[in-house]
C-alpha cells in the first residue's frame, strides 16, 4: 500500500463517526444550532451548508426537518417569541401599578441577561424602532397588555384613559431600548439597578426621581 493511501486509510480510521439521532433529538439540535448561527451571523449571511457542518449532518438532513433556511428561522424565531411573552406574562404577578411595572421591566431584562443568543435573533433583522418584526411584535403585545393595566389606573385618579394607549407605548418603548443598550454596554453591570432607575424615571417623572431608588419586587443586588 503507498503512503497516501495509508495515511487515507488511517484518516477514515480515526475520523469520528456521525452519531445516529432519533427524529425527535435531531430536530431539537438543528434547531439549537440554527439559534446559535442566526444570533452570530444573522438570517442572511446563515446558510444551510453551514448549520449542516456545525450539526456534523449532510444538508438533506436539514432540508427533511424544516425544508430550508426559512422554515427553520421561523421555527427559531416562534419559539423565541413565546418564551418571552411566557416571561413576561408569568412576571405580571398583581398587585401595585408600580410593582407590576417593576415585573415586567425585569422579566424583559432577564430575558436580555439569561437568552443573549435569543435576544439577538430577535432584534438582529428586526430594529427596535422598526414598526415591523418579531422583537416589535412582542413588545407590541406588552404594550396592549400594559394598556389596560393604565387605562383602569388613569380611571382611578380621574385622568382621560385614551392616552393609555400612548402611555404604554412609551413605557415599552423606553424599556426595550435601554435593555438593548445594556445588552451592549453592561453598564451599570447590575440589572435590578438599571431596572430600579427605569422604573424610577416612568413613576416618578423627572421632576420627582428618587436619588436612591429601590424595587420593592426584588432585592438590589
Amino acid at each position: 500500500m503507498t503512503e497516501r493511501g495509508e495515511n487515507s486509510d488511517r484518516q477514515r480510521r480515526t475520523a469520528a463517526p456521525r452519531v445516529r439521532m432519533p427524529a425527535a433529538q435531531r430536530r431539537e439540535q438543528l434547531i439549537t444550532v440554527g439559534r446559535q448561527l442566526f444570533a452570530e451571523r444573522g438570517y442572511d449571511a446563515t446558510s444551510v451548508e453551514e448549520v449542516a457542518a456545525r450539526a456534523k449532518v449532510s444538508k438533506p438532513v436539514v432540508y427533511e426537518h424544516f425544508g430550508g433556511k426559512e422554515g427553520l428561522y421561523a421555527v427559531v424565531v416562534d419559539r423565541e417569541v413565546r418564551a418571552l411573552l411566557d416571561r413576561l406574562t408569568t412576571a405580571l404577578t398583581g398587585g401595585h401599578p408600580r410593582e407590576m411595572l417593576e415585573q415586567a421591566t425585569l422579566a424583559l431584562l432577564d430575558y436580555i441577561d439569561e437568552e443573549p443568543h435569543g435576544f439577538q435573533v430577535l432584534t438582529r433583522n428586526s430594529p427596535l424602532l422598526s414598526a415591523s418584526g418579531s422583537f416589535s411584535s412582542v413588545m407590541t403585545d406588552v404594550a396592549h397588555q400594559a394598556e389596560h393595566i393604565l387605562g383602569a389606573e388613569f380611571k382611578n385618579r380621574g385622568l382621560d384613559s385614551k392616552f393609555a394607549e400612548l402611555y404604554s407605548q412609551a413605557l415599552v418603548g423606553m424599556v426595550a431600548l435601554v435593555g438593548q443598550w445594556w445588552r451592549e454596554t453592561r453598564k451599570p453591570p447590575k440589572k435590578e439597578i438599571v431596572a430600579a432607575q427605569l422604573v424610577n424615571l416612568a413613576w416618578n417623572g423627572l421632576s420627582h426621581l428618587e436619588p436612591k431608588p429601590g424595587l420593592r419586587t426584588r432585592r438590589v443586588r
